[in-house]
C-alpha cells in the first residue's frame, strides 16, 4: 500500500471541509500551505483525515502560534528547537524565515538546526530553550529545574513552551508517518 495523496477541497466530507477551512482561511491563510491544487501542505492534510482529531488539533496549533503569551522571537526558537531535534525539514523551512522576521539570527538558527547550546541574551528566551531542550532529550524535571522555569517564564509561559514541543512532536510524526510533500 502507498501512502495516500494529498486531499483537494472537493473531496472533502463536511466535517473535513470545516477543518480545511479552518487552516486554509484563518490565521494562517495566505501563509504558503495551500497547494496550486487546492491541497494542504505538511501535516494539515493528515488533519483533514480524521476531522475529530484534526479540528482541535489545527485549533491547538493556531491558538498557540497567534494566542501565547510568548514573544514571537522565543515561540519560533522553541518550534525550530523542535525541528532540529525532530528532523522535521517541513517545519524548518515553514519557520525559519518567519523567525528571521522576528529577529533570529543566521548564527541561532544554524545552532538551533544542529541542536546545540546557543547563547541566548533574553532570560525568557534562555529559559524557554532550556525547557524546550529538556522536554526534547526526557531530561528530568525535578523541583529545582521546575522552580527555575518557572520563576523566569512563569506557569503559563512553561505550558506554552510544553505544548509547543509536544505540538510540533506531533506534527513531525505526522509528517514521518503520511509523508505529504511540502
Amino acid at each position: 500500500m502507498t501512502r495516500p495523496s494529498r486531499l483537494r477541497p472537493d473531496e472533502l466530507d463536511p466535517a473535513a471541509r470545516a477543518v480545511y477551512d479552518a487552516i486554509a482561511s484563518g490565521p494562517r491563510a495566505g501563509s504558503g500551505l495551500v497547494h496550486d491544487d487546492g491541497s494542504l501542505r505538511g501535516p494539515f492534510d493528515a488533519m483533514l483525515r480524521h476531522s475529530a482529531v484534526g479540528g482541535p488539533l489545527q485549533a491547538l496549533g493556531a491558538a498557540l502560534r497567534y494566542g501565547g503569551e510568548l514573544s514571537d522571537r522565543a515561540r519560533e526558537l522553541v518550534i525550530l528547537r523542535v525541528a532540529g531535534v525532530r528532523d522535521s525539514r517541513f517545519e524548518r523551512a515553514t519557520h525559519e524565515p518567519i523567525a528571521r522576521r522576528a529577529g533570529l539570527t543566521d548564527d541561532e538558527l544554524a545552532g538551533l538546526a544542529a541542536d546545540a547550546v546557543v547563547p541566548w541574551p533574553d532570560p525568557v528566551e534562555r529559559t524557554a530553550d532550556t525547557a524546550a531542550r529538556a522536554l526534547l532529550h526526557h531530561d528530568p524535571v525535578d523541583d529545582d529545574t521546575y522552580r527555575a522555569w518557572t520563576d523566569v517564564l512563569g506557569e503559563a509561559r512553561l505550558v506554552e513552551v510544553t505544548a509547543l514541543v509536544g505540538y510540533y512532536g506531533l506534527l513531525a510524526d505526522l509528517l514521518r508517518v503520511f509523508a505529504p510533500e511540502a
